[in-house]
Order: structure tokens, then sequence, then C-alpha cells
């Protein structure tokens, strides 16, 4: 009389790893229209395990207004706002140039700088307008990046959400006419600290190079820590805190 074997039973690690591999990766939702955008903060992100999407991406047509007088206040309304509407983790960022000569404008209004519809030609000009007649030394400037994280699943009782912030700051100068065509903003009219006064702007730049180091990348090796845990749901999210430095 032959004798069964006994059934192997099924490895609960093999099991587990079989399971992960076959759930669709979390989504975090880039509070953006911008393709470019999207394409710089997945690469700056590196996240092999979420999938990045951005609200056209989710069928998103709703604008936020951005009322915040500094950029942290409007990256946490941009991350609240989206996080709600799409029950996705989202993922803000306010950035903008800020200008000692001009008491830290264009700020929050650097994009709409020469008007609500303004180029980035147009806004280059209207701020080469304004520092005509500075010397070097009075046009110094920096970049600014202020990145929210909202977690719709972290809302408090009374619908509060949460959000961590992480800020990056690249120093420079307004050089006194554009050149170079890489980039975009007002890259052809910034020259980076360490190049000298008339040296190369980061339109000059290799795209590459601006993205070491830049107030975006600095931001965003910042948030990337955080949204590992937080998108894993392994640590709580922060409240804003107020704006400060990098």
């Amino acid at each position: 009389m032959s004798q069964r074997r006994p059934q192997a039973r099924p490895d609960k690690t093999a099991k587990a790893a079989a399971s992960r591999a076959s759930a669709a990766p979390p989504r975090l939702l880039v509070a953006t229209r911008s393709r470019h955008k999207l394409a710089e903060l997945r690469d700056l992100l590196a996240l092999d395990f979420v999938e990045l999407v951005d609200l056209d991406d989710v069928g998103i047509a709703d604008e936020v207004e951005e009322t915040g007088g500094t950029f942290a206040v409007n990256a946490a309304l941009k991350a609240r706002f989206y996080a709600r509407l799409s029950g996705l983790p989202t993922l803000a960022d306010d950035s903008g140039l800020e200008v000692g000569a001009l008491g830290g404008g264009p700020g929050v209004r650097t994009r709409r700088y020469a008007g609500e519809q303004a180029t980035d030609a147009q806004n280059n000009d209207k701020l080469l307008a304004a520092l005509e007649g500075v010397p070097p030394a009075g046009r110094r400037a920096q970049y600014r990046c202020v990145l929210a994280l909202a977690l719709p699943a972290a809302a408090g009782p009374r619908g509060g959400l949460p959000v961590r912030l992480t800020r990056g700051t690249f120093p420079g100068r307004i050089a006194a006419a554009p050149r170079g065509t890489n980039g975009f903003g007002y890259d052809p009219i910034f020259e980076p600290a360490g190049e000298t006064s008339g040296g190369a702007t980061v339109g000059e730049w290799p795209p590459e190079r601006k993205q070491a180091v830049s107030h975006r990348a600095r931001a965003a090796r910042r948030m990337r820590p955080a949204v590992v845990r937080l998108v894993a749901g392994d640590a709580p999210a922060r409240r804003p805190a107020p704006e400060g430095g990098a």
C-alpha cells in the first residue's frame, strides 16, 4: 500500500513577497499640471515603489486659490485641498525668487510678477528693469522652494489634515542680461553663488548640474524619507511650521 506524501505548505515569506509584487504601487498625487515639474520631482525623489501622478492624470480640473503670504502657507494649502479632493497622499510645492533689493520680491508672485498670464520673458524683463543701475553687490537673490505632503487618511476628528514641510534654497544674484536657453522661469538671469559676476547663469548650466543643487532638489531630498515613511503609514505627519530658513 503506497503512502501519500504530505503536501508542502506554502512558504509565508514567499507568499508575502508574491502578494507585494502583484499589488499596485501606492500613488502619490503631485499637485501640478506641469509635466516638467512632475518629471523633475519623479527624478529627484527616485521612488521606484510609488507611482507619481499629476492633477490631469486623476481628472481633477479644480484650481485652488493661492491666498497665502508665504511659500509655506501656499504649499500647505494646495496639499490639503487636493488631498481632500482626490483621497490620495498629495505633494505640493510653492516656490519662487526672492531678491534682496526688492524686499524679498517677487516672492509668492514670482510666476505672476508681470501679470496673471505673463510669460517667462516678460517676468525677466520686468525684473531687469526694476534692478536697472543696481550694482552686482546689490543684486543678491535666492530661489526658495517649500514642499508640503498631506495624507487624507491622517485627517483629525474635525477634518484637519496634518502636513509635513521641507524647504530648500538656491542662492545667487540677478545677472545684467539674459544668457542661456536651458531651464525655465528666471534661470537665464540667475547667476548661482560661486559664479563670478557676469559668470554662467542657470540658463547656461546643463540640466543635471542644476538638478544637483537647486532649491527644489534640496527640498525633495529632505522630503524623500518622509514620503517613504508616511505613504507607508509608519509615522505621523507634522503640522506646518512657521516659514524659516532652508
